[in-house]
């Protein structure tokens, strides 16, 4: 009987120490995260417990302390078994995210990369910090900017005005029918405005011209659903989530409307990524050990009521060479409410944020040095790509 303990007892330390093996390949520094490391993992530590149950069952004297170690055995299986539901409902995406050395740009992306540094020049550099409180006369001048773009693709720019402390400022948006299902709605959009003192080209002008390329782009394609392109006046502080957020106006009137909003990506500070490692930061240090600590890849981030939509949205942007992250988390994960499509969420709405994580990776966030010469445009360019993909799927073609 001891020696059968004593063999149990070794099955043990080596099940202990395969996992400990485990647990170390997927340390933060291993930038090669698979989902199947974190099955074996949990699959690991349950070996473990059935193992101990083992243990009991063969030694006698072991029998009396049963109920203790029955009880501790549930609680541990419970735990691990919610914490893989957790990863399943909340982490785990379609597909798999691009890793390794993206191809060089074909024709089209360079001159979609030369695009995009073009307009955002003109955004960030010619016009600047742009907002209600200190830049107004520059805000009215992105918004015509925004407009004048629009009307050179064959667009007809919407205006939705709103008076904000005695000033007109407004949102503009342009619509594509869809040719099958047009009362179907997908809502794309990118807040214009700035926080004072900051020229705001990550933030968020990299959004805003990804969003004009991505007009243009569909300006040329016929969709089962509708597409609308928003550009959403008063996001940064003191205006989110007031009467005076352009976005919420603009979802409360979907709202008021009626209509049937599939889901809204909003495309958030979209413009900075770099391989070096340890380079990403997170809210919380736990997700360190799903996602990586290079600050390469984009990030799909939605609530759990937008769960579908956001495995809808990277399932179609990964037929792209480009990495990405996605997750749908619950409401107390305050950073995911970081951008306009909170707005819609408050409305009923799904939807979603596309971004580069901001200030838990853009050194240069809300600061004077958000400048062009930060922005990664060749990245950009693949970027923009990749929500093509997206929206060929969630729309239909």
């Amino acid at each position: 009987m001891r020696g059968r303990i004593r063999n149990g007892i070794v099955n043990v330390s080596q099940m202990w120490l395969i996992g400990h093996e485990e647990r170390t390949a997927y340390s933060p520094r291993n930038q090669k995260h698979k989902p199947k490391q974190i099955i074996d993992t949990i699959v690991t530590y349950a070996s473990l417990i059935v193992a101990a149950v083992g243990l009991v069952l063969i030694h006698p004297t072991l029998l009396r302390a049963m109920p203790f170690v029955i009880t501790i055995t549930f609680l541990v299986a419970v735990a691990i078994t919610g914490a893989l539901f957790a990863w399943w409902l909340m982490i785990r995406m379609p597909g798999k995210s691009f890793r390794g050395t993206p191809p060089a740009l074909d024709v089209q992306q360079t001159v979609l990369a030369r695009t995009l540094e073009e307009e955002l020049t003109i955004l960030a550099c010619d016009i600047g910090e742009r907002n209600v409180s200190h830049r107004y006369e520059k805000l009215v001048e992105a918004a015509e900017f925004i407009e004048r773009t629009l009307q050179a693709m064959g667009y007809h720019p919407r205006r939705q005005e709103l008076s904000v402390n005695g000033k007109v400022v407004w949102n503009v948006d342009v619509e594509r029918t869809g040719q099958r299902s047009p009362m179907e709605v997908v809502v794309v959009g990118a807040h214009y405005d700035t926080v004072p003192g900051s020229p705001g080209a990550n933030d968020n002008g990299s959004a805003v011209v990804a969003t004009l390329a991505l007009a243009r782009i569909f300006a040329q394609i016929s969709t089962a659903r509708t597409i609308r392109f928003a550009f959403f006046v008063n996001e940064e502080f003191p205006y989110y989530m007031t009467d005076a957020m352009g976005s919420l106006r603009y979802a409360q009137e979907c709202q008021t409307k009626g209509e049937n909003v599939l889901g809204m990506i909003s495309l958030e500070t979209i413009g900075c990524y770099t391989s070096e490692p340890m380079s990403q930061c997170y809210p919380i240090e736990l997700l360190k050990r799903f996602y990586p600590t290079s600050g390469d890849f984009v990030a799909v981030v939605g609530n759990l009521r937008s769960r579908r939509f956001v495995h809808q949205v990277i399932r179609g942007f990964r037929r792209t060479p480009f990495p990405s992250e996605g997750l749908a988390a619950p409401r107390w994960f305050k950073d995911i409410f970081r951008s306009d499509h909170a707005a819609f969420w408050h409305c009923g709405y799904p939807g979603l944020m596309i971004t580069d994580t901001a200030n838990f990776r853009y050194r240069y966030y809300h600061t004077p040095e958000d400048t062009v010469d930060k922005v990664d445009f060749t990245a950009l360019a693949r970027v923009v790509t990749g929500v093509c993909g997206s929206l060929r799927e969630v729309l239909g073609e």
